[in-house]
């Protein structure tokens, strides 16, 4: 719809509604005898309506332009189309839309290209690999545990992920720790009660282990001189995060809104493919919402200073030009960064055009766009030193001093340990304070945390396991095969993940490794890029 409202009435705009066209359900589909590999594409099930309309519509048009998604998987969806529609080379063009706006849209259709081969096969390899591993090892899963379940080629090292996670935490042994609090008054008039943690002693860290070392302290300074050693004011910026990629995206909604990836995936699609918004008909409201890359548009780097300027002034735009983000080295960075498609329409805007799933992933991106380029927040931060029989204490305080990024956005934690800092009184070096009493208390250190989905897929990520298409699809299939299950937000194994794990640990040990599956990833990139023939 949206499509077709830029184009006009010269063109007709069909949907393939994802896949044509497949490798057969009920049997391999690869020619593994003669190790040449050939897939033997059929058309798929039930689409074969879908197909004889776009036959039909292409057989009575002059030119036909294949504007599927602008990845790996939508250029093989292009190339199957062609292929499916019989289309010859000079009558069909490929065109991509980063974002669907009118301008985009209407550029792309005038500069089509020629489908890209390399993207084609690299997306041809990872199909018929995943064919022959899941092909290769569900029947052996089949006769060994039970019929039904399946073993992929990512799945299975995300649930190997939670295994080894969950495993770890089983044989975590917790350790004594002691903290040790003085309870101090300053000397002035106000007389300010305020808390110095313990430090150590000698000008060295030193750990308290048991309540014998914590006692022994107290001993030794419970009677001594307490007085200020040094006072440290400083200003402390924070940068802002940089704009939203599909995993970190999928990270902020799952702890900040509590939607799966699945659903935050769901609802991003939406937003890309466009939103009816009063007086403007159908408009995409989002950049497209499966990338890697950090990049933004001049024309987007230029729009969110004018927009920041005038909404915020000039202290709130960085003073050096604006903020560039660079992605990872193994970023595949063919797309911009997620962003909204014009920063002018506010999410308060918009709000009523929209479902509450749609604004409130919406507002999260539109924030996280407009912080990655507005000035760092600078806090006054307060350091002290507090010495007493040679023991020292410290304590901290710091205060917001200006607002920048923070005024429009403030990344999600993943666990929640934030340290509650009292303001601290004026306190100058060389002053006397008196001690009112000690707080001790005992810790145990705890074991890592069960993986949520924001952290297993940023643990993925940074393994280099999947893309930013399969983060999403790998979660959901581990809860839906049940290896693994969700209590509260976090994720556990069950005892199938367990064993379906362990034999394939046993018996494939290259395909239950994170590293073979990483590895897999960047050979696929260099098919992409040319590199690499896919077979």
């Amino acid at each position: 719809k949206t499509i077709g409202k830029y184009l006009g009435p010269d063109y007709q705009v069909l949907a393939s509604m994802g896949h044509v066209r497949d490798l057969p359900k009920s049997k391999m589909g690869v020619d593994l005898e003669s190790g040449d590999f050939t897939p033997n594409y059929q058309p798929i099930p039930g689409k074969e309506e879908v197909i004889e309309e776009l036959k039909d519509a292409a057989d009575h048009s002059q030119k036909v332009y294949l504007a599927t998604d602008p990845d790996r998987e939508g250029e093989a969806i292009s190339w199957h189309l062609k292929e499916l529609l019989d289309l010859p080379d000079g009558k069909a063009s490929r065109v991509t839309f980063n974002e669907i706006t009118k301008k985009v849209v209407t550029e792309s259709i005038a500069a089509p290209r020629e489908i890209d081969q390399n993207l084609v096969d690299a997306q041809q390899a990872r199909r018929i690999l995943d064919r022959i591993v899941g092909y290769e090892l569900s029947p052996l899963l089949w006769k060994k545990i039970r019929r039904g379940l399946s073993a992929g080629r990512v799945q299975s090292v995300a649930t190997r992920m939670v295994d080894d996670r969950d495993r770890e935490i089983e044989a975590f042994q917790p350790e004594e720790d002691w903290t040790l609090d003085a309870n101090l008054l300053g000397s002035d008039v106000k007389r300010l009660p305020f808390a110095a943690r313990y430090h150590g002693v000698g000008g060295k860290k030193a750990e308290l282990k048991s309540a014998d070392e914590v006692e022994a302290v107290v001993e030794a300074t419970k009677n001594a001189p307490f007085v200020v050693k040094s006072v440290k004011r400083t200003d402390k910026q924070r940068s802002p995060s940089p704009p939203f990629t599909t995993s970190t995206m999928q990270q902020e909604a799952s702890r900040k809104l509590s939607m799966t990836p699945r659903r935050t995936m769901a609802i991003a699609q939406q937003l890309y493919e466009g939103v009816d918004i009063e007086g403007e008909g159908t408009v995409g409201l989002i950049t497209y919402m499966r990338t890697d890359s950090l990049r933004l548009s001049e024309e987007a780097i230029a729009s969110a200073r004018e927009f920041i300027l005038g909404r915020y002034g000039a202290d709130y735009y960085p003073a050096k030009g604006p903020n560039r983000y660079k992605a990872k080295a193994t970023a595949q960075d063919a797309h911009e960064a997620i962003r909204p498609s014009n920063v002018n329409w506010t999410p308060e805007q918009l709000k009523k055009d929209m479902t509450g799933e749609q604004y409130r992933l919406y507002r999260l991106v539109w924030s996280r766009f407009l912080a990655s380029q507005m000035a760092n927040a600078v806090y006054d931060s307060v350091a002290v030193e507090v010495e007493a029989a040679g023991h020292s204490f410290r304590a901290s305080s710091s205060s917001l001093k200006f607002s920048g990024y923070t005024a429009v956005y403030e990344e999600g934690k993943d666990e929640e340990k934030e340290e509650k800092e009292s303001p601290l009184p004026a306190l100058r070096e060389g002053e006397p304070l008196t001690l009112k009493d000690f707080d001790r208390e005992q810790h145990f250190t705890q074991p890592p945390a069960h993986y949520t989905d924001a952290t297993l897929i940023r643990a993925m990520e940074e393994q280099g396991i999947g893309r930013p298409s399969t983060y999403a699809p790998t979660v959901s299939t581990i809860l839906d095969r049940e290896y693994v299950v969700k209590e509260g937000k976090y994720l556990r194994i069950t005892n199938l993940g367990r064993v379906v794990t362990a034999l394939m640990k046993e018996r494939f040990s290259d395909i239950a490794d994170l590293k073979f599956t990483a590895n897999m990833e960047q050979r696929l990139d260099s098919v992409e890029e040319g590199k690499t023939a896919w077979k």
